[in-house]
């Protein structure tokens, strides 16, 4: 199957991303193999969205805007993305954020992990490789890793990055997952996806990338999103996957 010849569709969730929006725009557009955009912006106060608008003009066949009222949360973002591009037929379906935390050079080699070595899922993992993290700070920087190690102990669960959000979903994958029964709206979403995943028997393959730490802008990241997160991988390992 030849890249190009696939219908691959970025999803990016936005507030308040002013400062990156129109650079990872134009990052994405700049790469080979035709990647189209869906920005998801949670009625951003800065003027993101109404960059992504006038964005549109220039970019009007692969650039696609969603705007949503209020801070909604991150996972029912993707989740609304992941049906937006279902009705439409991509192929393949990526999480992406817009702060180049994740380098959107990396998208080939995710889309690669699936087309060419039969993953359904490709997570662009920080632990696969030792620790791949640039300008964390160590604090942060054990939270999340010490997090994919508590779901590899309470799940037995082998994956090294399970909070990862660099990921490219295959469209089998995205019809296997039950996205109506997707409970966890924020950090504990992309362990609840990739665990569904895995409990589904679909393929689940690891590409290391080095995690970069946003130059601009603000981290959405709470106290209460990293709670969520752990009772909810309780809640998983007690929940029927049907």
């Amino acid at each position: 199957m030849y890249i190009c010849n696939v219908k691959k569709l970025v999803i990016i969730p936005t507030y308040n991303e002013i400062e990156n929006i129109e650079k990872i725009i134009r990052a994405v557009f700049a790469l080979d193999g035709n990647f189209e955009l869906l920005i998801i912006d949670d009625g951003s106060p800065d003027g993101t969205a109404a960059k992504v608008t006038d964005l549109q003009k220039e970019f009007p066949q692969n650039l696609n805007l969603l705007q949503r009222k209020g801070k909604l949360g991150l996972g029912t973002a993707y989740l609304a993305g992941f049906k937006w591009a279902l009705e439409r037929d991509y192929d393949y379906v990526f999480e992406m954020d817009a702060d180049f935390s994740h380098a959107p050079e990396d998208l080939p080699r995710l889309l690669d992990a699936c087309t060419r070595e039969g993953g359904d899922i490709a997570i662009g993992s920080r632990y696969s490789n030792g620790v791949s993290v640039v300008n964390w700070p160590i604090s942060r920087i054990l939270i999340s890793y010490f997090a994919s190690v508590y779901v590899r102990t309470v799940l037995g669960f082998r994956i090294f990055d399970s909070t990862a959000g660099f990921i490219c979903y295959s469209r089998k994958a995205l019809q296997t997952i039950n996205l109506d029964a997707v409970k966890m709206k924020g950090y504990g979403f992309q362990i609840e996806m990739k665990y569904t995943a895995h409990r589904k028997g679909l393929i689940l393959k690891e590409v290391p990338v080095i995690f970069v730490n946003r130059k601009e802008g603000s981290s959405k990241m709470s106290s209460g999103i990293f709670g969520e997160a752990f009772w909810g991988v309780i809640g998983l390992k007690f929940r029927k996957f049907i």
